[in-house]
């Protein structure tokens, strides 16, 4: 485990500071939920406010001291992580009994005991009940971290419980300029950063996984949908095999693209011109819009659910067929009255 690896993003750096002076003041939290969108770092921080409560030294953490560099091996016994299982959507019981048994037993270094939960918003009911024990009577020197996204289902009683961190975008510039130093020299990051929702490090993934390739099969999907050549069961079953919820957030930036330009508001990538619709064909073609959007929503924020997403995936592309046409494709003509 990197713990450091925190200190190289900058729009960390407040809630580094906040928990410094949290720990600095013996007031570091028992139970923190850190709500953020994947690609901005909050396992870097979730590993790093670890090594703060495990490293022993008076300037932490210091990445050298006996703890540090055992939590760096992965071989703390003070340390516990859970997540998905591969293959999983949810995280068992089993597992949450596992981290509250680590937890019940004498620090094997005399310090902190520390559970990271990845992914809570997985935690399956009988799990989360298991855990909520463990948050109302917290054991002395003992940190819990728990990483969900802001979308996410935990119970009440357990997100009351922590004290929440709120993980958002960094500005643009600075995004730009971090990617500038740690991405490929000479690249245009705006295509990955608007898809990865302004998150740094999903940019940086999405740029090296070949962006400029999904972009053109997208858009040849939606063509093909939009001129109704196209089974859309077996596109859907397409891709439902391959980055699904990275199409999905792609399918969403396009819909909100589509959007802003029906109503005039910019030029988007699909036509060079603001459009101008009448209001009485503005309006349906407005509402199809933003039902489909919260249809392409619905089913990211339902996709660890255990849905099935090619059936759903199939409602949603048949459903917003009519809106679904870039440039070039079924074009509205509007005759001029003589």
């Amino acid at each position: 485990m990197d713990f450091l690896k925190a200190d190289a993003l900058p729009w960390l750096a407040e809630s580094q500071q906040q928990l410094r002076d949290s720990n600095r003041a013996a007031r570091l939290p028992h139970s923190s939920l850190l709500s953020s969108t994947p690609g901005l770092g909050a396992e870097h921080l979730a590993n790093w406010m670890a090594a703060l409560a495990l490293c022993e030294t008076p300037e932490r953490p210091c990445g050298v001291c006996a703890s540090c560099l055992l939590l760096k091996a992965d071989t703390h016994p003070d340390y516990h992580l859970v997540k998905l299982e591969e293959d999983a959507q949810q995280i068992k019981v089993d597992q949450v009994r596992e981290l509250i048994a680590m937890l019940a037993l004498k620090s094997y270094r005399g310090g902190y005991k520390v559970g990271v939960i990845e992914g809570a918003e997985a935690l399956n009911m009988n799990a989360a009940n298991a855990f909520l024990k463990t948050l109302e009577e917290p054991a002395a020197n003992t940190l819990l971290v728990m990483i969900a996204r802001p979308t996410h289902r935990l119970p009440a009683t357990i997100a009351s419980r922590c004290l929440r961190i709120a993980l958002r975008p960094p500005p643009t510039d600075m995004a730009v300029a971090w990617l500038a130093q740690h991405g490929p020299a000479g690249q245009n990051w705006d295509a990955a950063l608007s898809l990865a929702g302004g998150a740094p490090l999903l940019a940086l993934e999405l740029q090296a996984s070949g962006l400029a390739a999904l972009e053109s099969d997208m858009q040849d999907a939606l063509r093909a949908i939009g001129a109704g050549a196209v089974d859309v069961t077996l596109l859907a079953d397409q891709w439902a095999r391959s980055n699904l919820p990275l199409r999905i957030a792609w399918l969403e930036n396009w819909i909100t693209r589509r959007v802003h330009t029906y109503l005039g508001e910019e030029n988007s990538d699909q036509t060079a011109e603001r459009v101008r619709l009448p209001a009485a064909l503005l309006k349906p073609k407005i509402r199809a819009l933003f039902e489909l959007l919260d249809a392409a929503r619905d089913m990211r924020r339902l996709a660890s659910t255990g849905m099935n997403q090619q059936l759903a995936l199939e409602a949603l592309l048949l459903g917003g067929r009519s809106v679904l046409v870039p440039r070039g494709v079924g074009t509205v003509v509007i005759a001029k009255s003589k």
